[in-house]
């Protein structure tokens, strides 16, 4: 599989747009659009988990945890991680959007569902923010919405297919 987006390179720089607004950031928190193609056979659904490695918990950070996005689509539009919009997608008949119904923004470290941007400590190197999409052999996820991102990726893992990563950086400089 391979993923991608218009909204930043591989490697690159994540926009002020895709910034988290809070904790001392003040981005837009809008989610990038995110492009897949060559999914294995036997995909049944994709999750999509995002991941800040570098963040200083011990743990790393949820940025995004997206589960039971059907096997028909191959795109999330800009700003998908909005929680409402997972309600309010229209069916494509394209396939590029899809029908975003059976969809799950589960919570974040942010303690919320839908999309967090970044938001490094002030001074830290550029973080590394990892876009992983992830192809399941079952069509949903069994896990409740109050799912922490441990359990989520747990079940996903057990499920994948085949999974690849598009990565982002983003770093704030201390004034």
């Amino acid at each position: 599989m391979e993923l991608h987006s218009s909204d930043f390179a591989p490697n690159g720089t994540l926009a002020q747009q895709q910034v988290f607004n809070g904790f001392g950031c003040t981005g837009e928190n809008i989610s990038p659009t995110l492009e897949w193609s060559d999914v294995p056979d036997g995909t049944q659904s994709f999750a999509l988990m995002v991941h800040d490695p570098a963040a200083p918990t011990g743990s790393g950070w949820w940025h995004w945890v997206v589960i039971d996005i059907p096997a028909s689509m191959r795109s999330l539009p800009q700003n998908a991680g909005a929680v409402a919009s997972t309600a309010t997608m229209a069916n494509d008949s394209k396939g590029t959007v899809g029908s975003m119904g059976a969809m799950r923004q589960l919570k974040t470290d942010f303690g919320q569902p839908g999309y967090g941007g970044p938001c490094p400590p002030l001074g830290d190197a550029p973080h590394p923010y990892n876009f992983t999409l992830f192809a399941l052999d079952v069509p949903k996820i069994d896990v409740d919405d109050t799912a922490s991102a441990a359990l989520v990726g747990y079940m996903v893992h057990g499920h994948t297919i085949a999974s690849t990563t598009l990565t982002g950086l983003y770093g704030r400089k201390a004034q």
